[in-house]
């Protein structure tokens, strides 16, 4: 506008901008954000489970700020309209400050008599739930749940329930450094392990960008509403599911044979799944039990099979701690999406090492046995030894669905769309089961180094990266004109095969890979045979190709990767990143992350100055970077 000459058009220009300025001045001021005020620390677990949490009064801060705020998910939950613009106001940061902003007053400050002015301290008192954990000496339940967190409330919107909870709002009774001092500690106090009650910033913007990465990929996940940053690292998450339920909620009552605690935290489950419209079927159900067993026993096999395939570490156990009930991901910190298959990589936790990649498949079959006593108990009234269970129809029914949702994900990975995946199970399962026996020799071949320290705990390297061959043999085959004789010379299939982190010493190609390499070409091949198809043969190839471009991208982002991301974001915001241009990398990041071809998500639009955009490109060349990372 500037260098318009046309001095009356460019007043008039000017004029109408101003004009359209204080319209949305004006629309700002009438919304409304009066839903906030039901979050409010009442929750339905409270009336239903009062033997299941501490109730804690809860004070407002004064040195928030909010960091982050999630637009998309709070319109989900019908928090603020579908209008909303996603762009921050005064009055909407205010709100938000004042609904999560908290910190509990534990026994530590009733003790020392610690005084907070009234204006601060919220009304109602907000429950710290009990939970069972493997880290506390009692494995009971019964002195362990949330050390650090408190359940702000529910929401009800368009049929669907649900759970807010916020990380960092205090060290609570139930802390494991609570636990080992045998005394209150004070919030921000170091002097135990996990008797902190805070949470640092960098961890919850990681988990405000994985998770919505996982939740737009299609996984059962927590998600973040909003993060408060309390300045010094420190900062609040509020987090938001349809359910955020434990199994380790339910399993605390099994141990410690209580029966009806235990049936209640049950019906407490189906309840809320029912009423969502997750399960169909109710608490008045005769055989409501058996029906629930089957949703956990499919939902877990279903996890666990993305988790395997997608290099996905979650550091799943027996206790249910580390999983929602639903089968959800959460508890972001150790969290981590591999590059690579390392299946040898363990989180080091101070006084234990987590598990593998391949062992979670069997943790997550110990959840269901778990699942499968419970249920037991509650309808016998006898707690039976675990053991018991271990060839329950629940647990061999896993099984079979665990192997049933793997071959699947294998050939959605390999690019077969859906009506294809259930042709080939349906009639072909034979060599689908061939393939994926030379698909898994290949992807988990490992260096001869022995396992080796690494950050945040040991690991031994992964040799080949299987998603860089999977994107070139359908490219290499629909360029081929003889389908049937056309094989990848050898240096070429283990060029593209080897990870690019893989050393030139380690890149030796014995006789025994070279006929793995041609058995996996054939059993390819074969399945495009196979395939239910309506066009002609490289119609199919190139379908295949474009779709396993996708999926398998090179530019993911590894553990290392959002760690680095969030480092110079964090970065960025010190030097005055606006909350506007966070939330626009923010978004910006997620959609560059979905990778499946059948889900689209609208790409986000803003009107930011070039500095976030270049931030933004950094960010992704730093994910580049460190794409067969840990």
């Amino acid at each position: 506008m500037s260098n318009n000459k046309r001095e009356p058009k460019k007043a008039k220009l000017q004029m109408r901008t101003s004009q359209q300025v204080k319209v949305r001045s004006v629309s700002e001021s009438k919304l409304d954000y009066s839903l906030f005020d039901k979050i409010d620390g009442s929750h339905p677990w409270m009336k239903k489970m009062p033997e299941g949490y501490l109730a804690y009064s809860a004070r407002v801060l004064p040195e928030g700020k909010v960091g982050y705020f999630n637009f998309k998910l709070a319109k989900e939950m019908g928090l603020i309209p579908k209008s909303h613009p996603e762009k921050f106001n005064k009055k909407l940061e205010k709100k938000l400050l004042e609904t999560f902003c908290l910190q509990v007053i534990n026994e530590y400050d009733i003790q020392h008599r610690r005084r907070f002015p009234k204006e601060t301290i919220k009304p109602n008192k907000y429950m710290a739930t009990r939970y069972l954990q493997l880290q506390h000496a009692d494995k009971t339940g019964k002195t362990s749940g949330d050390g650090r967190s408190i359940w702000n409330g529910s929401v009800q919107n368009n049929g669907k329930t649900w759970d807010i909870s916020s990380r960092g709002t205090g060290v609570t009774a139930l802390a494991p450094g609570v636990v080992e001092a045998g005394k209150p500690l004070k919030s921000g106090s170091e002097e135990f392990g996990y008797g902190c009650g805070m949470a640092e910033v960098d961890e919850l913007y990681s988990t405000a960008i994985l998770s919505e990465i996982f939740y737009n990929q299609g996984i059962q996940t927590e998600r973040m509403l909003a993060i408060i940053d309390l300045g010094k690292g420190l900062g609040i998450g509020v987090r938001a599911g349809e359910n955020l339920i434990r199994p380790a909620h339910i399993f605390s009552y099994l141990k410690q044979g209580e029966q009806d605690s235990l049936v209640r935290s049950l019906d407490y489950l189906i309840d809320r799944q029912y009423k969502n419209n997750d399960w169909s079927f109710s608490t008045k159900h005769p055989r409501k039990y058996s029906l629930m067993l089957d949703e956990i026993c499919n939902s877990f096999a279903h996890l666990a099979a993305n988790l395997d395939v997608d290099y996905i570490f979650t550091w799943l156990d027996w206790d249910g701690d580390n999983v929602l009930a639903n089968a959800g991901i959460i508890d972001y910190g150790s969290i981590r999406q591999f590059g690579l298959r390392y299946d040898q990589y363990r989180y080091d936790d101070v006084e234990r090492f987590s598990t593998t990649l391949n062992e979670q498949k069997n943790k997550a079959q110990l959840i269901v046995q778990v699942f499968a006593q419970a249920v037991d108990f509650a309808q016998n009234g006898k707690k039976q030894s675990f053991e018991l269970f271990k060839n329950h129809h629940s647990v061999e029914n896993f099984q079979k669905k665990f192997e049933e949702h793997r071959l699947r994900r294998v050939l959605y990975r390999v690019g077969f769309d859906q009506n294809n995946t259930n042709h080939l199970m349906a009639d072909h399962r034979k060599t689908v089961n061939a393939f994926v026996a030379e698909y898994d020799f290949l992807e988990r071949k490992k260096s001869s180094e022995p396992i080796k320290e690494v950050a945040d705990g040991v690991n031994r390297p992964a040799l080949f990266n299987i998603r860089k061959l999977l994107r070139e043999l359908p490219r290499f085959l629909a360029t081929e004109k003889n389908f049937e004789k056309a094989v990848m010379d050898e240096k070429i299939f283990f060029t593209a095969l080897f990870a690019e982190c893989t050393p030139e010493e380690e890149q030796k190609i014995n006789s025994n890979l070279k006929k793995r390499a041609l058995l996996f070409q054939n059993l390819y091949k074969e399945l495009i045979r196979s395939s239910k198809r309506r066009r002609g043969l490289q119609r199919v190839l190139t379908d295949i190709a474009v779709r396993s471009e996708k999926i398998n991208r090179s530019s993911r982002m590894t553990g290392n990767g959002i760690i680095q991301v969030v480092s110079k974001l964090l970065k960025a915001k010190k030097l005055g990143l606006s909350n506007q241009g966070t939330h626009s990398i923010i978004q910006k990041l997620i959609h560059s992350q979905v990778f499946d071809p059948d889900i689209s998500i609208p790409k986000f639009e803003s009107q930011e100055d070039s500095k976030p955009k270049k931030i933004f490109q950094s960010m992704l060349e730093l994910i580049e970077e460190h794409e067969e990372d840990l």
